[in-house]
């Protein structure tokens, strides 16, 4: 097996490992780490809650894998255009062109007067999202040591458990009170907020040097690209178009992403690209099931949107304890058990995407269902966490937001592509057959990843 060998970064040398994520050194960055993640945070919950509402008033539940597909596009763009730039010149300017893209697009979703209006703001969202992730990313390589990663990978995970606990309940309140709009304009003070406390503290963190990469940004404008085209695939009735769009889209994705994974990534011989593989499978798996829950819950059981959001607050809340949880056994096992914990992970994810789409189509209380989906975020606690940080070790000196953007780029491949199956299949055959089959293949997808995580092992994964 090839390991990629690990160089420690000048700055973390200069620091001692004994300091916490809190030390003087580090609180600012930490703290604006976690103000990000919360907007993010409240977005996604949010929108997840109220989306079909905003189906049903834009008249446009034939697009509704669109409203997500359209974000993991832009997201996918962001995370390495502006990954690299974070590279070569620190994570400040790409973080504030990120989070401007961002408000940008709450503000075109939120003005929206149809349904293609509203997708292009999803899209300018996400265009902002994925710059914000990845900055993260960066400053989690950069401004910690191995030792503390998983601390700050947890703390970021927490930052959901308010978003959990109010924002599918605030989102419905506003929806219902005023209008589905409130739920993206109101987010833009807090935007304003996350500039003024975060972007002193990245203008602090090393810029690595990297030059950007202009071939690797052409690389994931044509996987972008690719990808829209496949997904305009699902959406066609007849097949002769859906085979020629499916079609050139491969076309255009398939040599892309050689070149922006390796021409030989598919093999999955070093951690790295096991890393890269895991996450496709977890995203498409979870976030593609994610879109489809509230929808099925008020279309099939008859809930209200506060209702359905329940069930993604549970999952959200127990993602962050076992996040948690995770983060203190990784410190005091030094990460030997990564690998063991990611297959575990997906097996219970495996299990919750198998549960949940039975029991979304059987008489019994809805309650159960919520528990069933609260198993896959124990599993995306555990799983989502243990991978991310081998990947994290085995980023090469100065390439850190390279690796990120990758990493970023699987994941927003994976749930772009469930997200947009899960529409076209909502679009072809209903509500209630779209959901089952997509959710028994997403408990399918979820399995193939607990079959590559022994593939994550190597020997510079461990402290």
């Amino acid at each position: 097996m090839t390991i990629i060998a690990e160089t420690p970064a000048p700055h973390e040398e200069d620091q001692a490992p004994q300091e916490g994520v809190f030390s003087p050194g580090r609180r600012n960055l930490t703290l604006g780490i976690i103000l990000s993640m919360l907007i993010i945070a409240f977005e996604s919950l949010a929108v997840a809650t109220i989306l079909p509402q905003v189906a049903d008033a834009l008249n446009g539940l034939k697009l509704y894998g669109w409203s997500f597909s359209a974000f993991f596009v832009g997201f996918m763009i962001a995370t390495v255009g502006l990954g690299s730039w974070a590279d070569r010149s620190g994570p400040a300017k790409p973080y504030l062109t990120a989070i401007l893209f961002f408000a940008a697009g709450l503000l075109l979703a939120g003005l929206a007067p149809n349904m293609a209006v509203f997708i292009a703001g999803r899209a300018v969202q996400g265009f902002g999202g994925g710059g914000v992730v990845a900055v993260a990313y960066l400053a989690i390589n950069r401004g910690f040591p191995d030792e503390l990663r998983a601390r700050v990978l947890a703390l970021m995970s927490s930052a959901w458990v308010l978003p959990g606990l109010i924002g599918p309940s605030l989102a419905s309140a506003l929806a219902v009170f005023l209008s589905w709009r409130g739920v993206f304009l109101g987010l833009l003070p807090l935007v304003l907020l996350a500039v003024f406390l975060t972007l002193p503290a990245l203008r602090r963190v090393v810029p690595a040097g990297t030059p950007i990469d202009a071939s690797r940004l052409r690389a994931v404008c044509f996987a972008a690209l690719g990808l829209v085209l496949g997904l305009a695939a699902l959406s066609q009735r007849s097949p002769l178009p859906a085979l020629g769009l499916g079609l050139l889209g491969a076309a255009v994705a398939l040599p892309a992403l050689r070149r922006l994974f390796g021409p030989v990534a598919y093999r999955l011989r070093r951690p790295l690209d096991a890393g890269f593989a895991v996450r496709l499978c977890l995203t498409f798996s979870f976030f593609g099931a994610e879109a489809l829950i509230p929808l099925s819950l008020q279309h099939l059981r008859g809930l209200t949107p506060w209702q359905s959001g329940l069930s993604l607050t549970g999952a959200a809340l127990v993602w962050s304890a076992c996040s948690i949880g995770h983060s203190r056994l990784d410190e005091r096992t030094r990460g030997r058990l990564r690998p063991v914990i990611t297959g575990a992970g997906a097996v219970l994810i495996s299990l919750s995407l198998a549960l949940t789409g039975w029991l979304i189509h059987v008489p019994l209380p809805v309650w159960t269902i919520t528990l069933a989906w609260a198993l896959g975020g124990a599993g995306m606690g555990f799983a989502f966490q243990a991978h991310t940080l081998v990947v994290l070790k085995q980023a090469p000196e100065g390439q850190e937001g390279q690796v990120s953007g990758n990493l970023q780029l699987a994941d927003m491949l994976g749930s772009a592509l469930g997200a947009g199956l899960a529409g076209a299949l909502v679009a072809q055959i209903g509500v209630s057959l779209g959901s089952g089959w997509y959710l028994g293949l997403a408990a399918l997808v979820a399995g193939l990843g607990v079959l590559i995580a022994p593939r994550l092992r190597g020997r510079t994964q461990v402290g």
